[in-house]
């Protein structure tokens, strides 16, 4: 009943931030990409903050726990929500959601950066090498067609910044004992700060709003952000970085089925290759070898 409840959050994890991607590429069209992040952040953190408070649960009020919130706001939502919606700018919804695929990779290095799990097995290794191979032929540098670009960069950067967070949220924030709900919330109200500050940069151009971009945003918000994150904190609390990283299998499904329904992207057999191959390797980094116990009859033999 636990392992169903889990892989049920899982899916809902992956389905919340899989289409995240689709209302990213739909609220731009209103929305600068400075305007689109302050607005999802403020949708989250409402949500959050009135749950919060509809539990009776406080926010943090211990120092060191907000100081460990504000670096997650900068990696988990401030930077890499910029980067993302920055690179769809470019690049589709589809292929944003296969870059950020590469999450679980730049996790298993982080952990290790951390002393989390510093464990590198043949298995893992090669899923390393396999998962960064798929990654050089999804970018494909060596065809004029290939997918270097800035706007690529960028959205593999928001997933290295997502692998470093899974790890420093799964040591600093996972066992404070602080509800999921206030983490989250007092997160996004950090992250919003970071926004406001690149206002002047990016947000005070003219808004073009629409009824599609707007609603993609309430989505986004309400729903991507405000429970997503508060799903992940439970996750990370109950299952570990590494396993709630695993969301990564299904979001590139998610993201490259809708952006091919809705927005009609193309599906470049290249990058689908690339995708399972990145798949692959993440699937050999989470293999474990089992550990031959002898009880103490067998040893006595």
């Amino acid at each position: 009943m636990g392992e169903t409840r889990t892989l049920l959050r899982l899916g809902a994890l992956a389905l919340m931030w899989g289409s995240s991607f689709l209302w990213i590429k739909l609220a731009l069209a209103a929305f600068t990409p400075v305007q689109l992040v302050l607005g999802r952040l403020v949708l989250g953190a409402l949500v959050l903050v009135a749950l919060c408070y509809a539990q009776r649960r406080k926010l943090p009020s211990d120092r060191r726990v907000w100081l460990h919130l504000t670096v997650a706001a900068l990696f988990h939502n401030a930077g890499p929500f910029l980067l993302f919606a920055v690179g769809e700018q470019t690049v589709s919804s589809g292929l944003t959601g296969v870059l950020n695929s590469t999450t679980p990779l730049w996790t298993v290095l982080a952990v290790a950066a951390f002393g989390i799990d510093r464990t590198f097995s043949v298995p893992r290794v090669a899923g390393l090498a396999t998962g960064f191979a798929g990654v050089l032929l999804i970018f494909a540098p060596w065809q004029a067609n290939g997918l270097v670009s800035w706007g690529a960069f960028a959205c593999v950067a928001a997933a290295m910044s997502y692998g470093f967070v899974f790890a420093y949220e799964n040591k600093y924030l996972s066992g404070t004992g602080t509800s999921p709900f206030a983490l989250a919330g007092a997160q996004m109200m950090a992250a919003t700060g970071f926004i406001l500050l690149a206002m002047p940069a990016g947000g005070i151009a003219p808004v073009h709003l629409s009824a599609t971009a707007v609603v993609a945003l309430v989505i986004l918000g309400v729903f991507s952000t405000g429970l997503g994150f508060m799903l992940n904190y439970r996750l990370l609390a109950t299952e570990g970085a590494v396993a709630t990283s695993m969301v990564g299998y299904l979001m590139p499904v998610v993201s490259v089925l809708l952006g091919t329904v809705f927005l009609h992207e193309e599906l470049n057999p290249r990058v689908l290759a690339g995708m399972v191959v990145v798949l692959a390797g993440v699937a050999l980094t989470r293999v474990r070898r089992r550990a031959v116990v002898l009880t103490s009859d067998k040893a006595a033999v």
